[in-house]
């Protein structure tokens, strides 16, 4: 690792290019999907109750869920391709960016209404944001609730260039690495996609191992451990030894709590190895090789000398990527907090490199 520090060109008002892979695109009103729906689903969601999913990963008053003057006129905050490009594209000099369209599809129990609602999301996503924006490319949003129809849908929407990857929601009805799951993973790996965990879920299932939380603040606190069952499920089931070119990047995860659990990981593993037998490395050098990490929301303490003692026990360059959250508010900017204390090269990486060579169709 190079010493010399990073001197990012914000500080002259020219700010480096980024490759954003974590901006959120939403829908503004069911609506709006009405021209990629059939006329079926148009008639139903007019004339009865049922008006698509109605879980939210953020609600609407939290103060993460939108940052100050990203509300346009009409619709939810990330709703706007006019404002993603006058606050996030522009003046954050996105080289590429990613989209994150987290309409609760997952949420819905009809499963003829989840397949035909992540139809018109993906057939949306396309034409009102990827045909207006080069610069985009986006995620392919599933019925993950039904890893059959998740995966046709995958098979329908992979053809499409624009579209770098899988979206599954962090919390669901049962682990990744299940084995009932299988479908969805042979869709990923047969399209060369990469498989994104993100932040949120609306399984009906607690949030937690305990039970229901009272607070939204400890659903939200509490979701790196979401991201750890997830990761040791996909592990420990061999996902990565069945399939072994998937790689899998987290989305606002964090990144602290990741070096612990792979300490507590790899020595479990040493005692009980005989139960996962197919497994034939430490759990740790699975991570290293097929996850990445976004770097918002940045968790990392104050000290720049921590910082680096994380990222180094993380043990890998490559697993880090910019993200900007948009348009969630975390208070950080990874271009003003993180990249100063980071050697140039890395900070170069995290940028724009680990992304390339992540996604195959930047």
């Amino acid at each position: 690792m190079q010493t010399e520090m990073a001197t990012p060109e914000v500080r002259t008002g020219q700010r480096p290019p980024v490759i954003d892979c974590d901006i959120h695109a939403e829908v503004p009103t069911v609506e709006a999907l009405f021209p990629y729906l059939p006329p079926y689903w148009v008639e139903h969601i007019t004339h009865t109750r049922f008006k698509g999913p109605i879980d939210t990963y953020y609600p609407p008053q939290s103060p993460v869920a939108a940052r100050p003057g990203s509300l346009p006129p009409q619709g939810p905050a990330g709703s706007s391709l006019e404002l993603l490009r006058a606050q996030v594209l522009d003046p954050l000099n996105v080289e590429v960016g990613i989209l994150v369209c987290t309409y609760a599809i997952d949420s819905l129990h009809n499963p003829d209404a989840a397949v035909a609602l992540a139809r018109a999301v993906n057939d949306w996503l396309a034409e009102e944001w990827l045909a207006k924006e080069p610069r985009l490319r986006a995620s392919i949003v599933v019925p993950c609730q039904i890893p059959q129809l998740a995966a046709q849908e995958i098979d329908r929407v992979a053809q499409h260039p624009g579209f770098v990857q899988v979206l599954l929601p962090a919390r669901s009805y049962f682990p990744y690495g299940n084995r009932i799951y299988q479908p969805l993973w042979e869709a990923i790996a047969r399209h060369d996609l990469v498989a994104a965990i993100h932040f949120g879920g609306a399984p009906g299932t607690p949030p937690t191992p305990s039970g229901w939380p009272s607070y939204y603040f400890e659903e939200y606190a509490g979701m790196a451990q979401v991201f750890a069952s997830q990761l040791t499920s996909i592990v420990c089931e061999g996902v990565f030894d069945l399939f072994p070119t998937v790689k899998v990047v987290l989305l606002e995860s964090g990144v602290t709590w990741l070096p612990p659990h792979l300490w507590r990981f790899d020595k479990e593993w040493r005692n009980l190895r005989r139960l996962v037998p197919w497994l034939k490395q430490p759990p740790s050098a699975y991570v290293r090789q097929h996850v990445r990490l976004t770097v918002q929301p940045l968790d990392a303490p104050a000290d720049p000398q921590a910082l680096l003692a994380v990222l180094a026990q993380l043990g890998a360059e490559e697993m880090l990527l910019y993200a900007s959250d948009y348009p969630h508010e975390h208070g950080v900017d990874p271009e003003t907090v993180l990249f100063p204390a980071l050697p140039e090269a890395l900070a170069q990486k995290i940028r724009t490199e680990n992304a390339r060579a992540l996604y195959r169709r930047l």
